[in-house]
Protein backbone atom coordinates (compact mmCIF):
# COMPACT_ATOMS: atom_id res chain seq x y z
CA UNK A 1 0.00 0.00 0.00
CA UNK A 2 1.39 3.41 -1.00
CA UNK A 3 1.45 5.99 1.81
CA UNK A 4 0.61 9.16 -0.09
CA UNK A 5 0.50 11.13 3.15
CA UNK A 6 4.17 10.42 3.77
CA UNK A 7 5.01 11.20 0.15
CA UNK A 8 3.30 14.57 0.48
CA UNK A 9 4.96 15.17 3.85
CA UNK A 10 8.39 14.62 2.28
CA UNK A 11 7.59 17.02 -0.56
CA UNK A 12 6.10 19.96 1.42
CA UNK A 13 9.18 22.16 1.16
CA UNK A 14 9.63 21.41 -2.54
CA UNK A 15 5.93 21.99 -3.26
CA UNK A 16 6.05 25.31 -1.41
CA UNK A 17 9.15 26.45 -3.32
CA UNK A 18 7.76 25.35 -6.70
CA UNK A 19 4.39 26.96 -6.02
CA UNK A 20 5.88 30.31 -5.00
CA UNK A 21 8.10 30.26 -8.10
CA UNK A 22 5.10 29.44 -10.30
CA UNK A 23 2.94 32.18 -8.73
CA UNK A 24 5.60 34.88 -8.95
CA UNK A 25 6.41 33.90 -12.52
CA UNK A 26 2.81 33.81 -13.72
CA UNK A 27 1.93 36.74 -16.00
CA UNK A 28 -1.67 36.64 -14.77
CA UNK A 29 -0.75 37.20 -11.09
CA UNK A 30 0.86 40.64 -11.20
CA UNK A 31 0.22 41.42 -7.52
CA UNK A 32 2.53 38.61 -6.35
CA UNK A 33 5.48 40.20 -8.14
CA UNK A 34 5.35 43.09 -5.67
CA UNK A 35 5.32 40.86 -2.55
CA UNK A 36 8.07 39.24 -0.51
CA UNK A 37 8.65 35.49 -0.46
CA UNK A 38 6.99 35.13 2.96
CA UNK A 39 3.99 37.21 1.91
CA UNK A 40 3.28 34.97 -1.08
CA UNK A 41 3.82 31.78 0.93
CA UNK A 42 1.44 32.88 3.70
CA UNK A 43 -0.03 29.75 5.39
CA UNK A 44 0.56 27.26 2.57
CA UNK A 45 2.79 24.86 4.60
CA UNK A 46 0.09 24.61 7.29
CA UNK A 47 -2.53 23.76 4.66
CA UNK A 48 -0.23 21.14 3.16
CA UNK A 49 0.35 19.54 6.59
CA UNK A 50 -3.43 19.41 7.06
CA UNK A 51 -3.80 17.63 3.70
CA UNK A 52 -1.12 15.17 4.84
CA UNK A 53 -3.33 14.31 7.81
CA UNK A 54 -6.34 13.90 5.52
CA UNK A 55 -4.41 11.46 3.32
CA UNK A 56 -3.29 9.37 6.31
CA UNK A 57 -5.50 6.33 6.90
CA UNK A 58 -4.53 6.20 10.56
CA UNK A 59 -5.48 9.73 11.59
CA UNK A 60 -8.67 11.81 11.64
CA UNK A 61 -9.27 14.26 8.81
CA UNK A 62 -7.86 17.76 9.38
CA UNK A 63 -10.23 19.63 7.08
CA UNK A 64 -10.92 22.13 9.86
CA UNK A 65 -7.33 23.44 9.65
CA UNK A 66 -7.64 23.77 5.87
CA UNK A 67 -10.82 25.79 6.36
CA UNK A 68 -9.41 28.10 9.02
CA UNK A 69 -6.16 28.81 7.18
CA UNK A 70 -8.05 29.43 3.95
CA UNK A 71 -10.35 31.89 5.70
CA UNK A 72 -7.30 33.75 6.98
CA UNK A 73 -5.69 33.52 3.53
CA UNK A 74 -8.68 35.29 1.97
CA UNK A 75 -8.26 38.24 4.34
CA UNK A 76 -4.54 38.40 3.65
CA UNK A 77 -4.99 38.38 -0.12
CA UNK A 78 -7.64 41.11 0.10
CA UNK A 79 -5.25 43.29 2.11
CA UNK A 80 -2.46 42.63 -0.38
CA UNK A 81 -4.62 43.87 -3.26
CA UNK A 82 -5.19 40.60 -5.12
CA UNK A 83 -8.15 40.42 -7.48
CA UNK A 84 -10.42 37.38 -7.66
CA UNK A 85 -8.88 35.98 -10.82
CA UNK A 86 -5.41 36.05 -9.26
CA UNK A 87 -6.60 34.05 -6.24
CA UNK A 88 -8.29 31.47 -8.45
CA UNK A 89 -5.10 31.24 -10.51
CA UNK A 90 -3.02 30.62 -7.36
CA UNK A 91 -5.12 27.62 -6.36
CA UNK A 92 -5.06 26.27 -9.90
CA UNK A 93 -1.27 26.39 -9.81
CA UNK A 94 -1.19 24.78 -6.36
CA UNK A 95 -3.25 21.84 -7.59
CA UNK A 96 -0.88 21.32 -10.50
CA UNK A 97 2.27 21.60 -8.34
CA UNK A 98 0.97 19.10 -5.76
CA UNK A 99 0.12 16.45 -8.32
CA UNK A 100 3.38 17.03 -10.20
CA UNK A 101 5.29 16.39 -6.97
CA UNK A 102 3.28 13.25 -6.18
CA UNK A 103 3.32 11.87 -9.71
CA UNK A 104 6.10 9.26 -9.12
CA UNK A 105 4.20 7.80 -6.14
CA UNK A 106 0.82 8.01 -7.86
CA UNK A 107 2.14 5.91 -10.74
CA UNK A 108 3.00 3.14 -8.26
CA UNK A 109 -0.40 3.07 -6.53
CA UNK A 110 -3.47 0.98 -7.29
CA UNK A 111 -6.47 2.55 -8.98
CA UNK A 112 -8.34 2.68 -5.66
CA UNK A 113 -5.41 4.30 -3.84
CA UNK A 114 -4.88 6.89 -6.56
CA UNK A 115 -8.59 7.66 -6.74
CA UNK A 116 -8.71 8.18 -2.96
CA UNK A 117 -5.69 10.49 -3.04
CA UNK A 118 -7.12 12.58 -5.88
CA UNK A 119 -10.50 12.78 -4.17
CA UNK A 120 -9.11 13.90 -0.81
CA UNK A 121 -6.69 16.45 -2.27
CA UNK A 122 -9.38 17.85 -4.58
CA UNK A 123 -11.81 18.07 -1.65
CA UNK A 124 -9.26 19.95 0.45
CA UNK A 125 -8.38 22.39 -2.33
CA UNK A 126 -12.02 22.96 -3.32
CA UNK A 127 -12.88 23.72 0.30
CA UNK A 128 -9.81 25.93 0.60
CA UNK A 129 -10.66 28.13 -2.37
CA UNK A 130 -14.34 28.35 -1.38
CA UNK A 131 -13.46 29.53 2.13
CA UNK A 132 -10.75 31.83 0.82
CA UNK A 133 -13.25 33.49 -1.51
CA UNK A 134 -15.72 33.81 1.35
CA UNK A 135 -13.45 35.95 3.53
CA UNK A 136 -11.98 37.70 0.50
CA UNK A 137 -15.49 38.79 -0.50
CA UNK A 138 -16.26 39.95 3.04
CA UNK A 139 -13.04 41.95 3.16
CA UNK A 140 -13.78 43.57 -0.21
CA UNK A 141 -17.32 44.47 0.86
CA UNK A 142 -15.87 45.97 4.05
CA UNK A 143 -13.45 48.02 1.97
CA UNK A 144 -16.36 49.08 -0.23
CA UNK A 145 -18.28 50.23 2.86
CA UNK A 146 -15.27 52.19 4.15
CA UNK A 147 -14.83 53.79 0.74
CA UNK A 148 -18.48 54.79 0.72
CA UNK A 149 -18.05 56.39 4.15
CA UNK A 150 -15.04 58.35 2.93
CA UNK A 151 -16.98 59.60 -0.08
CA UNK A 152 -19.83 60.71 2.15
CA UNK A 153 -17.45 62.58 4.47
CA UNK A 154 -16.02 64.59 1.55
CA UNK A 155 -19.35 65.20 -0.15
CA UNK A 156 -20.23 68.40 1.73
CA UNK A 157 -16.83 69.97 1.11
CA UNK A 158 -17.06 69.05 -2.57
CA UNK A 159 -20.49 70.71 -2.75
CA UNK A 160 -19.08 73.91 -1.25
CA UNK A 161 -16.22 73.76 -3.75
CA UNK A 162 -18.56 73.50 -6.72
CA UNK A 163 -20.58 76.48 -5.46
CA UNK A 164 -17.57 78.75 -5.07
CA UNK A 165 -15.34 77.69 -7.97
CA UNK A 166 -16.93 77.70 -11.41
CA UNK A 167 -13.84 77.64 -13.62
CA UNK A 168 -13.20 73.89 -13.51
CA UNK A 169 -16.73 72.58 -12.97
CA UNK A 170 -17.14 71.29 -16.52
CA UNK A 171 -13.74 69.57 -16.35
CA UNK A 172 -14.51 68.05 -12.97
CA UNK A 173 -17.91 66.84 -14.12
CA UNK A 174 -16.31 65.15 -17.12
CA UNK A 175 -13.64 63.47 -14.96
CA UNK A 176 -16.19 62.26 -12.40
CA UNK A 177 -18.62 60.90 -14.96
CA UNK A 178 -16.70 57.75 -15.93
CA UNK A 179 -15.94 56.39 -12.42
CA UNK A 180 -19.39 57.40 -11.16
CA UNK A 181 -21.14 55.62 -14.02
CA UNK A 182 -19.09 52.48 -13.39
CA UNK A 183 -19.71 52.58 -9.63
CA UNK A 184 -23.47 52.99 -10.11
CA UNK A 185 -23.71 50.23 -12.71
CA UNK A 186 -21.68 47.63 -10.85
CA UNK A 187 -23.24 48.55 -7.49
CA UNK A 188 -26.71 47.94 -8.90
CA UNK A 189 -25.55 44.59 -10.28
CA UNK A 190 -24.04 43.59 -6.91
CA UNK A 191 -27.17 44.59 -5.01
CA UNK A 192 -29.38 42.53 -7.30
CA UNK A 193 -27.18 39.48 -6.68
CA UNK A 194 -26.51 39.84 -2.95
CA UNK A 195 -29.21 37.34 -1.94
CA UNK A 196 -27.80 34.64 -4.21
CA UNK A 197 -24.81 33.03 -2.37
CA UNK A 198 -23.62 31.07 -5.41
CA UNK A 199 -23.48 34.20 -7.56
CA UNK A 200 -22.25 36.51 -4.79
CA UNK A 201 -19.03 34.55 -4.20
CA UNK A 202 -18.32 33.78 -7.85
CA UNK A 203 -15.15 34.98 -9.56
CA UNK A 204 -17.03 37.27 -12.03
CA UNK A 205 -18.92 38.89 -9.18
CA UNK A 206 -15.72 39.45 -7.24
CA UNK A 207 -14.27 41.04 -10.36
CA UNK A 208 -17.24 43.45 -10.33
CA UNK A 209 -16.40 44.36 -6.73
CA UNK A 210 -12.81 45.06 -7.78
CA UNK A 211 -14.05 47.41 -10.50
CA UNK A 212 -16.29 49.26 -8.06
CA UNK A 213 -13.40 49.66 -5.62
CA UNK A 214 -10.94 50.77 -8.30
CA UNK A 215 -13.34 53.37 -9.67
CA UNK A 216 -14.25 54.43 -6.14
CA UNK A 217 -10.59 54.98 -5.28
CA UNK A 218 -10.13 57.03 -8.46
CA UNK A 219 -13.21 59.08 -7.61
CA UNK A 220 -11.91 59.71 -4.09
CA UNK A 221 -8.52 60.77 -5.50
CA UNK A 222 -10.24 63.19 -7.89
CA UNK A 223 -12.18 64.71 -5.01
CA UNK A 224 -9.20 64.95 -2.66
CA UNK A 225 -6.92 66.39 -5.37
CA UNK A 226 -9.58 68.96 -6.29
CA UNK A 227 -9.99 69.90 -2.63
CA UNK A 228 -6.21 70.27 -2.29
CA UNK A 229 -6.19 72.80 -5.13
CA UNK A 230 -9.19 74.55 -3.62
CA UNK A 231 -7.47 74.86 -0.24
CA UNK A 232 -4.42 76.42 -1.89
CA UNK A 233 -6.47 78.85 -3.97
CA UNK A 234 -8.38 79.85 -0.82
CA UNK A 235 -5.13 80.41 1.09
CA UNK A 236 -5.98 77.71 3.62
CA UNK A 237 -2.70 75.75 3.47
CA UNK A 238 -0.34 76.61 6.33
CA UNK A 239 3.31 75.67 6.15
CA UNK A 240 5.05 73.77 8.95
CA UNK A 241 8.72 74.60 8.47
CA UNK A 242 11.39 72.32 9.94
CA UNK A 243 15.07 71.61 9.34
CA UNK A 244 14.81 68.85 6.74
CA UNK A 245 17.26 66.26 5.49
CA UNK A 246 16.45 66.15 1.77
CA UNK A 247 18.02 62.72 1.26
CA UNK A 248 15.80 61.30 4.03
CA UNK A 249 12.67 62.87 2.53
CA UNK A 250 13.46 61.42 -0.89
CA UNK A 251 14.32 58.02 0.61
CA UNK A 252 10.93 57.78 2.30
CA UNK A 253 9.11 58.59 -0.94
CA UNK A 254 11.18 56.10 -2.96
CA UNK A 255 10.55 53.34 -0.40
CA UNK A 256 6.79 53.85 -0.72
CA UNK A 257 6.68 54.25 -4.48
CA UNK A 258 9.35 51.79 -5.63
CA UNK A 259 6.95 48.81 -5.98
CA UNK A 260 5.15 50.77 -8.74
CA UNK A 261 8.43 51.12 -10.61
CA UNK A 262 9.38 47.48 -10.04
CA UNK A 263 6.03 46.37 -11.46
CA UNK A 264 7.07 48.02 -14.75
CA UNK A 265 10.73 46.93 -14.49
CA UNK A 266 11.83 50.56 -14.08
CA UNK A 267 14.90 51.60 -12.10
CA UNK A 268 14.84 54.56 -9.69
CA UNK A 269 18.28 56.18 -9.37
CA UNK A 270 18.91 58.73 -6.58
CA UNK A 271 21.81 61.21 -6.51
CA UNK A 272 21.58 63.51 -3.47
CA UNK A 273 23.97 66.30 -2.60
CA UNK A 274 25.10 65.46 1.00
CA UNK A 275 25.25 69.18 1.84
CA UNK A 276 21.42 69.37 1.80
CA UNK A 277 20.89 67.97 5.27
CA UNK A 278 19.46 71.05 7.03
CA UNK A 279 17.11 72.72 4.54
CA UNK A 280 14.28 74.79 6.04
CA UNK A 281 11.09 73.62 4.37
CA UNK A 282 7.76 71.92 5.00
CA UNK A 283 8.76 68.24 5.16
CA UNK A 284 5.33 66.82 4.22
CA UNK A 285 4.73 69.29 1.38
CA UNK A 286 8.19 68.59 -0.01
CA UNK A 287 7.45 64.86 0.05
CA UNK A 288 4.12 65.53 -1.67
CA UNK A 289 5.90 67.39 -4.49
CA UNK A 290 8.49 64.62 -4.92
CA UNK A 291 5.87 61.87 -4.73
CA UNK A 292 3.64 63.48 -7.38
CA UNK A 293 6.54 64.10 -9.77
CA UNK A 294 8.03 60.61 -9.39
CA UNK A 295 4.59 58.93 -9.65
CA UNK A 296 3.93 60.93 -12.81
CA UNK A 297 7.28 59.86 -14.24
CA UNK A 298 6.54 56.19 -13.53
CA UNK A 299 3.05 56.46 -15.00
CA UNK A 300 4.29 57.76 -18.35
CA UNK A 301 7.48 55.69 -18.64
CA UNK A 302 7.39 52.20 -20.11
CA UNK A 303 11.10 51.35 -19.95
CA UNK A 304 14.31 52.79 -18.60
CA UNK A 305 15.16 54.83 -15.51
CA UNK A 306 13.67 57.49 -13.26
CA UNK A 307 16.45 59.71 -11.90
CA UNK A 308 16.14 61.94 -8.82
CA UNK A 309 19.00 64.38 -8.38
CA UNK A 310 19.49 67.20 -5.86
CA UNK A 311 22.07 69.95 -6.06
CA UNK A 312 23.18 72.96 -4.02
CA UNK A 313 23.00 76.10 -6.19
CA UNK A 314 24.56 79.56 -5.91
CA UNK A 315 22.69 82.44 -4.23
CA UNK A 316 21.32 80.31 -1.38
CA UNK A 317 19.15 78.05 -3.50
CA UNK A 318 18.94 74.31 -4.09
CA UNK A 319 17.26 72.14 -6.71
CA UNK A 320 15.68 68.75 -7.16
CA UNK A 321 15.39 67.28 -10.65
CA UNK A 322 13.22 64.28 -11.65
CA UNK A 323 14.12 62.92 -15.08
CA UNK A 324 12.43 60.04 -16.90
CA UNK A 325 12.84 58.15 -20.16
CA UNK A 326 9.13 58.27 -20.89
CA UNK A 327 6.93 59.33 -23.76
CA UNK A 328 7.61 63.05 -23.35
CA UNK A 329 5.46 66.17 -23.78
CA UNK A 330 5.04 68.24 -26.93
CA UNK A 331 6.68 71.69 -26.73
CA UNK A 332 3.37 73.50 -27.33
CA UNK A 333 1.89 71.77 -24.27
CA UNK A 334 4.71 72.42 -21.79
CA UNK A 335 3.27 75.77 -20.65
CA UNK A 336 -0.18 74.29 -20.06
CA UNK A 337 0.79 71.01 -18.39
CA UNK A 338 0.42 72.52 -14.89
CA UNK A 339 -3.19 73.57 -15.46
CA UNK A 340 -5.87 71.48 -13.69
CA UNK A 341 -7.29 68.65 -15.83
CA UNK A 342 -5.04 69.44 -18.81
CA UNK A 343 -3.53 66.44 -20.58
CA UNK A 344 -1.09 66.72 -23.43
CA UNK A 345 -2.11 65.04 -26.67
CA UNK A 346 1.21 63.24 -26.54
CA UNK A 347 0.93 62.15 -22.91
CA UNK A 348 -1.59 59.40 -23.63
CA UNK A 349 -3.71 60.69 -20.74
CA UNK A 350 -6.79 58.97 -22.12
CA UNK A 351 -4.96 55.65 -21.78
CA UNK A 352 -4.02 56.23 -18.14
CA UNK A 353 -7.13 55.38 -16.09
CA UNK A 354 -5.38 56.09 -12.76
CA UNK A 355 -4.49 59.67 -13.74
CA UNK A 356 -6.65 62.49 -12.33
CA UNK A 357 -5.06 65.27 -14.40
CA UNK A 358 -4.44 67.22 -11.18
CA UNK A 359 -1.07 65.95 -9.92
CA UNK A 360 1.09 68.53 -11.72
CA UNK A 361 -1.37 71.33 -10.91
CA UNK A 362 -0.96 70.49 -7.21
CA UNK A 363 2.83 70.38 -7.60
CA UNK A 364 2.90 73.85 -9.20
CA UNK A 365 0.85 75.34 -6.36
CA UNK A 366 2.92 73.72 -3.61
CA UNK A 367 6.17 74.83 -5.28
CA UNK A 368 4.86 78.38 -5.38
CA UNK A 369 3.80 78.12 -1.73
CA UNK A 370 7.38 77.14 -0.83
CA UNK A 371 8.63 80.21 -2.80
CA UNK A 372 10.17 78.04 -5.50
CA UNK A 373 9.85 77.70 -9.26
CA UNK A 374 9.51 74.69 -11.54
CA UNK A 375 11.07 74.21 -14.95
CA UNK A 376 10.24 71.59 -17.57
CA UNK A 377 12.33 70.26 -20.42
CA UNK A 378 10.75 67.52 -22.51
CA UNK A 379 11.01 65.84 -25.88
CA UNK A 380 8.42 63.51 -27.34
CA UNK A 381 9.70 59.95 -27.43
CA UNK A 382 12.78 60.79 -25.34
CA UNK A 383 11.53 61.79 -21.90
CA UNK A 384 10.92 64.68 -19.51
CA UNK A 385 12.89 66.51 -16.85
CA UNK A 386 11.14 68.49 -14.10
CA UNK A 387 13.47 70.75 -12.09
CA UNK A 388 12.24 72.49 -8.94
CA UNK A 389 14.36 75.29 -7.46
CA UNK A 390 13.86 76.34 -3.82
CA UNK A 391 15.49 78.94 -1.56
CA UNK A 392 17.45 77.52 1.38
CA UNK A 393 15.41 79.78 3.64
CA UNK A 394 11.92 81.15 2.98
CA UNK A 395 11.29 84.91 3.17
CA UNK A 396 8.71 86.28 5.61
CA UNK A 397 7.70 82.88 7.00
Amino acid sequence: MIDFSQALQDQIDIITENWIEAVRGDDKIDTAKQLTYDSVRDSLPIVLHAIVTMLSQSEDSDLRTVIQESLDHGNVRAQQGYDAQEIAREYRLLRRVIFDALEPELLKGSAAEVNRAYRLIDTALDEAIADCFQTYTQARFQELQELQNQLQLTNQELTRLLRTSQENISHLAHELKTPLTSIIGYSELLLRQRDNPRVKDSAPNLAHIDKVLNNGRLLLRLINDTLEISRYDAGRIELQLTATNVRSAIGTVVEIIEPLAQAKNLEIAVDCDPVLDQVMTDYLRLQQIISNLVSNAIRYTQAGTITIKTELLPDQHWSICITDTGIGIASEDCDRIFQPFFRSNNSLGSLMPDSTGLGLAIVARLVNLLQGKIELVSEVGVGSSFTVIFPLELDGV
